[in-house]
């Protein structure tokens, strides 16, 4: 990825909660790829630099987001949810609403990879799977976007602020562990 300068460098496992916030501006960036070229071929004949950079979404949300949901589903809410304060009690029931969206996200998911590997094998689509690809990235990205709001303005505050050092660790070792690499503090 390119280098900007004055951006906020990326987190590292030591940061599982802003690795978590990384990964959504991921997730924006490659919803928004998808939607461009949705846009911009609408369905039809792809560039090369089109069918590279729908190869790489498709790739991305095949491979890296579902490490994400399982980052947040079996490291961090399970985590909030054994901690019995208050302020946590308050964001419990944002969680169960985000395992939802993780489980609708999927589905939509699934049906944007059927058809972008179809678009890709066959160079083009039919116009009611073109409309359709549209139609799910769209609502993705709207799913998306007050899903992430939830967790960075609701859900991870909580997490930072109740969750300790030695948690903070062990979540940061799982997600390691989840991408094959061993966590180095």
């Amino acid at each position: 990825m390119p280098i900007v300068i004055g951006a906020k460098p990326e987190s590292d496992f030591a940061d599982p909660i802003g690795l978590l916030t990384d990964c959504h501006r991921r997730i924006e960036r490659f919803l928004s790829v998808l939607a461009q070229v949705g846009a911009q071929a609408q369905g039809g004949s792809l560039t090369s630099e089109q069918r590279t950079a729908l190869e790489t979404a498709l790739r991305y949300f095949r491979e890296s987001a579902p490490k994400h949901t399982a980052d947040e589903e079996q490291t961090l809410f399970p985590r909030l949810r054994s901690v019995d304060r208050p302020e946590v009690k308050a964001v419990l029931a944002s969680v169960d609403s985000l395992e939802s969206d993780h489980s609708q996200a999927e589905k939509s998911h699934a049906e944007v990879e059927r058809l972008g590997q179809a678009w890709l094998a066959a160079g083009s689509l039919p116009p009611n799977d073109g409309t359709r690809f549209t139609a799910l990235v769209a609502g993705l990205a709207e799913l998306y976007r007050e899903h992430i709001a939830v967790e960075e303005h609701e859900v991870f505050p909580v997490a930072a602020a109740v969750l300790g050092k030695l948690q903070h660790d062990a979540m940061g070792g799982e997600m390691a562990a989840r991408r094959g690499l061993r966590q180095s503090l």
